[in-house]
């Protein structure tokens, strides 16, 4: 069932719960994601961030609420229109997920051979233009297993892109990573929202990266189970008052000193 959707909202919760059986994961989620934005779902370990992705990307069905893309109510659609809609996602899974099996360009292949009617000569062009976009075009021959960390999280994201998706989700992309090999996921990342235009959904705890380029969020809580605070990763580092969210997103600033103090802590 479609709904009218807001201008320049791509992907919509309301009152989103999360379940495997009785245990709840996540409660009461209510989140919009713009058109051409980069969303962050953050919090700490095991707060349901992938859970929640996993539902956004139809492997999960919710307990209650709804869940929307582009207006149209993603679970009350028939399997089949499901489908439809989710060849528009491109998924990256945490550390790239790749079939070790296969080659790089094999891998990539996957989705072009499994969902489109394509011969072997256009799928090898796809193949070699998606690899080209994440800076692999001469890894294609090579096995998952003779690639760095970052090259597999390339890789992972140039399969994501096999079927043109116009809205990428990404598990925690940078989780694992050293700074520099961080910095230049990032870079990429931007380079596919403003050059494809596409929304990206990301799942991660990585500061750095989250302050660099995502554009709004959610902050989960795993005692509450839910989201305690919405907002860009900045704006809840600098103005969010609720002590959780100020301690996981400034964990990584050094300790000032109060104003009783002086600088070298004596008062």
């Amino acid at each position: 069932m479609a709904r009218e959707s807001v201008e320049g909202e791509r992907l919509r919760a309301e009152g989103l719960t999360l379940a495997f059986g009785s245990r709840v994961i996540q409660r009461d989620l209510t989140f919009s994601v713009r058109r051409g934005s980069i969303f962050a779902v953050m919090g700490g370990s095991g707060c349901g961030k992938s859970t929640v992705m996993r539902a956004m990307i139809g492997l999960l069905r919710p307990a209650a609420g709804t869940y929307l893309v582009d207006g149209e109510d993603y679970w009350a659609a028939t399997a089949a229109r499901r489908a439809e809609i989710g060849r528009r996602f491109g998924v990256m899974f945490q550390s790239g997920a790749l079939w070790s099996s296969m080659t790089v360009a094999e891998n990539v292949a996957l989705p072009l051979e499994t969902f489109t009617r394509l011969g072997p000569a256009a799928i090898a062009a796809l193949v070699r233009l998606k690899l080209s976009l994440v800076g692999l075009g001469a890894a294609g021959g090579r096995m998952p297993s003779e690639l760095s960390g970052g090259m597999r999280k390339r890789a992972g994201i140039a399969r994501a892109l096999a079927l043109d998706p116009d809205i990428l989700f990404l598990d925690e992309p940078s989780a694992g990573l050293d700074p520099i090999t961080s910095k230049r996921l990032d870079d990429l990342i931007l380079e596919l929202r403003d050059g494809l235009g596409a929304t990206i959904v990301m799942v991660s705890h990585e500061l750095p990266s989250l302050f660099a380029i995502c554009d709004d969020g959610i902050f989960l809580d795993a005692e509450t189970r839910t989201a305690i605070a919405h907002g860009s990763p900045r704006a809840l580092r600098d103005e969010c008052d609720h002590p959780t969210v100020r301690a996981f997103m400034q964990r990584e600033r050094p300790d000032l000193p109060t104003s009783k103090e002086t600088p070298n802590g004596r008062r």
